[in-house]
């Protein structure tokens, strides 16, 4: 069986996502071009430990849910999922994107009661009014700042989609 059969997903309903892996090939192009990249064209582009790595279908877009252990986690959202990565470069709108992948990661796993939080580093994305808007038009809230200064926004359980496995026919 080769790699990619191992992630293709059976699809249960029409969706914008589809299963990948953490060294994805074919989009590790999107993950060097993403702010908090730590090594440039590096295989490997998810944090270790448990991930959920989705691409489209035309590999414009790829997103990473971490779900690290809490222990080993340093900022007072210990235990919630972390958006690690997100970088769309599709026609799709980015919060349909985030929705989806949300309700995927809720498939995947038990929700946290932290639920999941994202961290935005306004210095780094196109200047806005309201850095993080995409994940704010999806649910997220804004909950503060980080220790190092980034900007944290969270989707709580009670805000987030239903769990769905969107796979892309």
């Amino acid at each position: 069986m080769t790699q990619s059969e191992m992630f293709a997903p059976s699809p249960m309903a029409d969706g914008l996502w589809m299963e990948s892996h953490r060294a994805d090939a074919e989009i590790v192009h999107l993950a060097d071009r993403h702010y908090n990249r730590q090594k440039i064209g590096a295989p490997q582009f998810a944090p270790p430990g448990r991930c959920l790595v989705l691409k489209t279908q035309g590999r414009n877009a790829f997103w990473i849910t971490s779900y690290p252990f809490a222990e080993y986690v340093k900022h007072e959202w210990a235990g919630a999922w972390v958006n690690s990565a997100f970088r769309n470069e599709s026609e799709h709108l980015s919060s349909e994107l985030i929705r989806e992948a949300v309700a995927w990661s809720r498939y995947k796993w038990e929700t946290p009661k932290l639920g999941m939080v994202t961290f935005v580093n306004a210095d780094k994305v196109r200047r806005k009014r309201d850095p993080g808007r995409c994940f704010i038009r999806a649910g997220f809230r804004n909950v503060g700042h980080t220790k190092g200064g980034l900007i944290a926004l969270q989707i709580l359980p009670e805000d987030m989609p239903k769990p769905a496995f969107l796979a892309v026919a």
